[in-house]
């Protein structure tokens, strides 16, 4: 009788770390692009060899050292796992993580703030060594109330690629992505307002004077003659989407073009309060100060100023919370990308975004990880085999 507990004591031992690597694993679903294409700049088919895969996550939440065991012995050791095996079955090429490193940054002090930072880390593993950038979230570095912009600076410089303002601009694998700080420019008496606003107009002078030399094949273009833009201040002949590849934590405005889809962006379900059209998790209210508001964007004559005056090539944002997939007006399309964390929802994900080095288009897939109540269900449910083999050894 005691062998046959015993056994089974290895038996559920073997099961648990046999779960955990299985459960650990990313599941990823290809989104089809529903857009209109751009004209493609090269017709060529590709291969693998010729594609740069991102992985693109955003939400982490970290606590640093105000992290509890629940935590610290729970939710960061599985996230650690979730990052790995990410890595080994998909090989990205670059990490971008897309706001909201920290769950209450804002409030931190510097040395408060180096833990999240020494925490990310320590999570990223196998990531340490791959290129990374990470943009700025309300939550790293506060609402137009708190804004400071000796902090944003400082925080800025702790994160690669970013310039004192939370802005930057890199080019890797032949494609070109420009991070505004979105923060800001919903702050209008804020200093670094300002200094967004110039980084668009120097990103937007180096992508006219760069297209330049397509000045006749645009004029030939009519694939994009019925758009609307009303956009008075700005005249420009460079077409949709050959900019570059725009990084924002705020998402633009959504107003105007009711085509939006997501695998679950917007669920009035018992779990969601709803505030006018804010659709939030409640487990949101208790990370950090305040109700999370879940559907902040970008102003309407912002984003299209952005739109008309970076064409970007495609958009990532974040702080919805989940998955959407929007088209704009101008056919641009905007993905935003699920929190990966547990402090934010039950079913964490994140977004692989596949460039193609011999075409425009960019190939989206959808990722989730496992639901933190299922894990717990399993766990509990071990807990009480265990109990019930030490009941009658």
């Amino acid at each position: 009788m005691v062998i046959g507990l015993r056994a089974l004591s290895l038996i559920a031992i073997a099961s648990l770390l046999v779960f955990e690597e299985w459960v650990s694993t990313p599941t990823c679903k290809l989104i089809p692009n529903k857009t209109l294409h751009f004209p493609q700049f090269h017709d060529h088919d590709d291969d693998n060899s010729d594609e740069f895969k991102v992985m693109m996550v955003a939400e982490l939440l970290l606590l640093g050292s105000e992290a509890g065991y629940v935590n610290q012995f729970f939710r960061d050791y599985y996230m650690s796992k979730f990052f790995r095996k990410s890595f080994e079955s998909l090989k990205p090429d670059l990490l971008l993580v897309l706001g909201d490193v920290s769950a209450k940054g804002s409030k931190l002090t510097k040395s408060k703030w180096t833990s999240v930072l020494r925490q990310f880390h320590t999570m990223l593993g196998p990531f340490v060594g791959l290129p990374f950038h990470a943009v700025l979230g309300d939550r790293d570095i506060g609402e137009c109330s708190d804004l400071d912009a000796n902090k944003v600076n400082w925080i800025s410089h702790k994160l690669p690629g970013l310039d004192h303002s939370g802005c930057g601009a890199f080019e890797i694998g032949n494609i070109s992505f420009v991070t505004l700080n979105a923060v800001a420019l919903l702050c209008g008496n804020s200093s670094l307002r300002f200094d967004i606003e110039k980084a668009i107009e120097r990103e937007s002078l180096e992508l006219h004077v760069g297209m330049a030399d397509t000045k006749a094949a645009i004029n030939n273009s009519t694939n994009f003659g019925d758009a609307d833009y009303n956009f008075g201040w700005r005249e420009s002949t460079v077409l949709p989407g050959s900019g570059p590849v725009l990084l924002l934590h705020f998402p633009l405005d959504q107003t105007r073009n009711e085509h939006y889809d997501g695998i679950d962006a917007i669920k009035r379900s018992s779990n969601t309060l709803i505030d006018g059209l804010n659709v939030v998790p409640k487990s949101r209210e208790l990370i950090g100060a305040g109700l999370y508001k879940s559907l902040h964007t970008l102003p309407l004559n912002a984003s299209e100023y952005i739109l008309q005056a970076l064409k970007p090539r495609i958009i990532f944002s974040a702080h919805r919370y989940a998955f959407s997939d929007h088209i704009h007006l101008d056919k641009t399309r905007e993905i935003s990308v699920p929190a990966m964390s547990w402090n934010a929802r039950d079913d964490p994900g994140f977004v692989i975004a596949t460039f193609h080095k011999t075409r425009r288009e960019v190939s989206i897939s959808y990722c989730s990880l496992a639901r933190e109540s299922h894990i717990c269900i399993v766990y509990i449910s071990m807990m009480v085999l265990f109990c019930f083999v030490c009941l009658k050894a």
